[in-house]
């Protein structure tokens, strides 16, 4: 097959594009800067912004399918502030189906997030669950993921984890109870291959995380100890944090705001996890303490 990857510079992409490529497929990377992605040799590289539709035709012409990956991080404030959600996730597919329409492409994975809903509680949510339904009422086939956080070489969830908490006396909204189900990139990235090669994955919409349901407390507790600190997690109420991370996000360069609040409100875990849809054993995926570990 001929797979176009939005995104594939990007931390899922170059996994992806890796894997897609080892499999045989001729593969090429969109990104606004291609110069700068660290690839595997074969990949081809092209110029292209998912907000300008324009820069996308040329590069979609001649693929079998698309696999949209470009994406905004719902851990950090965006720079351009929370309406850049919208125009990226909602935005930036519509121009990628419909420049996938006029090209001929004839299928589309879409990279969505647990949680997705143009009602959601988060601008992220919102703007991806909008993303879900250009995708959907396409003529494109289709394959949806939602992924809960993805770590791994490259990904921002550590980072995340050691901005927001740091080591020794380590003060977390509510205690940090919000769970979430980290998934191993390179656990991933073969089930997005599987799911672009095989047609009996069209129109399906998988649900995907790692073997484990943590708090973000255990979370900061795994990272900082993997580097011979300790965590004692010191709960600050809700309420109090709403008006910091909302004073925060007030201010320019801040990277957490009141969305990031309401995101730690709701957990990021599956109900059931599709990872068996891929013949994959839940409990033979990699564990972030076993990732934390081996670093």
């Amino acid at each position: 097959m001929k797979i176009l990857v939005t995104g594939g510079t990007g931390f899922v992409g170059r996994y992806l594009c890796r894997e897609l490529k080892s499999r045989g497929h001729s593969v090429t990377a969109l990104a606004r800067q291609p110069s700068k992605g660290d690839l595997p040799g074969g990949v081809e590289k092209a110029m292209g912004d998912v907000t300008a539709y324009d820069s996308l035709v040329e590069p979609m012409r001649g693929h079998d399918a698309v696999v949209n990956l470009v994406a905004l991080s719902p851990l950090f404030k965006p720079s351009g502030g929370d309406e850049m959600h919208d125009r990226i996730h909602r935005g930036g597919t519509e121009n990628v189906v419909r420049a996938a329409e006029e090209t001929g492409v004839e299928k589309i994975l879409q990279m969505s997030a647990l949680g997705a809903d143009p009602n959601g509680p988060t601008a992220y949510i919102r703007a991806k669950g909008a993303a879900e339904e250009v995708v959907k009422s396409s003529s494109l086939r289709y394959v949806i993921f939602r992924p809960s956080v993805i770590f791994g070489d490259g990904g921002e969830f550590v980072p995340f984890t050691k901005k927001l908490a740091p080591p020794y006396l380590t003060p977390l909204p509510g205690g940090g109870k919000t769970r979430f189900q980290p998934i191993w990139v390179e656990d991933l990235a073969p089930m997005l291959a599987t799911a672009v090669e095989d047609d009996a994955y069209d129109g399906g919409v998988y649900e995907v995380g790692g073997p484990e349901r943590l708090s973000l407390a255990d979370v900061a507790r795994k990272v900082h100890g993997s580097e011979g600190r300790p965590a004692t997690v010191i709960p600050v109420p809700m309420a109090l944090a709403k008006i910091g991370l909302s004073v925060l996000g007030s201010i320019p360069g801040a990277p957490m705001g009141a969305d990031q609040y309401r995101s730690l409100q709701f957990d990021n875990t599956t109900e059931h996890n599709d990872v068996g849809a891929f013949d994959v054993d839940e409990s033979a995926l990699r564990t972030l303490g076993d990732y934390l570990a081996d670093r």
